[in-house]
């Protein structure tokens, strides 16, 4: 058994994405299919500790406490750079993503219990490898297989839940790439260029220069540590109430609050440019550290019969974000990234989403209709809408206790 404490696992990660940049550099099969940097070098060190461990027995363990403090960084980051008036701006694209992703829960859900009955599982393992797991990432998992344990007496649920959401991070980030390159080449721009030619802003070219002073750093890490801190007090205050929800989404919404409040009275401008650097870094080493982590091994645990439905549920997201996200949205290149981030909101997490978006925009130029609406529709809309799918499947008669 090898440990590393918090530092070390924050030098593992930055090496980690310092690796995946190169391996999508030179590698020209990942570069060719926009494989995120952090996926990459994730990926190929939890692969090589799989090996190790199979061979050896030998492990590794990273104190992993700095991973959810990243992730609300980023979701604070997101609710500090979202504009209202944008936001209204873009109102027709986002009612019509918002119906795209209740399709796939919907549909998630029926495929996961139609395929668990089919093999002869318990209908709530469709679920958990349905919109508990894949839509809803770990933390979602994680809640509702406690409830299954505990109110359903179904023993495991924690781990499959736990396994599932693992595979789904992985695919997630894996097929949006080729989906996204695919959908390119059939759109009206095949040669990658987006229909505008405005320069890209915040999230989406993480490698453009920003002139940021350290004070302006300063109030940046201020304002995210703010949000942080509201959002947990909120969550605590709203725990077991019909309004409980991921702690990530109070965080985002107390920077969308925030950042629109100090922008309307004048008091002060948020600088977006330092609030995305922030924003990239934290997301980054987010991903790094989760991936480098996977205990791969531990997926073995997953029957047959489960593995089938988790392929099955890929195969699902794959076609569904090519005839179906990117035919809604315009059939055009923000169509085309739309569904790169859709493969990541429907098999991982809104990081996920924004990381496969961010390798598709690198290469072939922005799509701010995207970089809008994903992170709003991930971290706040998916989690509340996931939560009435899954409450008004457990309805269904084959659930009744």
């Amino acid at each position: 058994m090898f440990q590393l404490d918090a530092y070390g696992t924050l030098v593992a990660a930055s090496l980690v994405l310092l690796l995946g940049r190169q391996c999508v550099h030179n590698i020209p099969l990942l570069k060719k299919y926009a494989i995120p940097d952090p996926i990459a070098g994730g990926l190929l060190v939890a692969l090589t500790l799989l090996i190790i461990h199979q061979t050896t027995g030998w492990e590794a363990n990273f104190d992993t406490s700095l991973r959810d403090p990243l992730m609300l960084t980023f979701f604070a980051s997101i609710g500090l750079n979202a504009n209202l008036a944008s936001l209204k701006a873009g109102g027709k694209v986002l009612i019509k993503f918002i119906i795209v992703v209740i399709g796939l829960l919907l549909l998630q859900n029926t495929v996961g219990i139609g395929m668990a009955t089919l093999l002869g599982l318990e209908p709530l393992m469709g679920l958990l490898v349905g919109t508990i797991t894949l839509s809803g990432g770990h933390g979602t998992g994680a809640a509702w297989g406690s409830v299954f344990v505990e109110n359903y007496g179904l023993i495991n649920a924690t781990e499959v839940a736990m396994a599932c959401a693992t595979f789904g991070l992985v695919l997630g980030g894996l097929i949006a790439g080729p989906v996204a390159l695919y959908l390119i080449k059939h759109s009206a721009t095949p040669n990658g260029r987006p229909e505008d030619a405005l320069q890209p802003t915040t999230f989406e070219n993480r490698q453009s220069g920003r002139m940021i002073t350290s004070l302006v750093l300063v109030e940046t890490i201020a304002m995210i540590t703010i949000c942080l801190m509201l959002g947990g007090y909120i969550r605590e205050l709203l725990a077991g109430t019909i309004l409980e929800l991921p702690i990530f989404v109070y965080v985002l919404f107390i920077g969308v609050i925030l950042s629109n409040i100090l922008s309307y009275t004048g008091f002060y401008q948020v600088f977006d440019r330092a609030v995305s650097v922030v924003g990239n870094v934290s997301l980054s080493l987010f991903l790094a550290i989760a991936l480098m982590s996977l205990r791969l091994w531990e997926l073995a645990s997953l029957a047959l019969p489960m593995l089938a439905i988790l392929l099955v549920q890929t195969l699902v997201m794959i076609l569904y974000a090519i005839f179906v996200t990117y035919r809604v949205m315009g059939k055009n290149y923000d169509a085309a990234v739309l569904a790169a981030g859709h493969c990541g909101l429907g098999l991982g997490a809104t990081p996920t989403a924004i990381a496969n978006m961010q390798a598709v925009t690198d290469r072939f130029g922005p799509s701010h209709v995207a970089f809008l609406i994903v992170p709003m529709v991930g971290a706040f809309f998916l989690d509340i809408t996931n939560a009435i799918v899954i409450k008004l499947s457990l309805l269904l008669p084959m659930f009744a206790q």
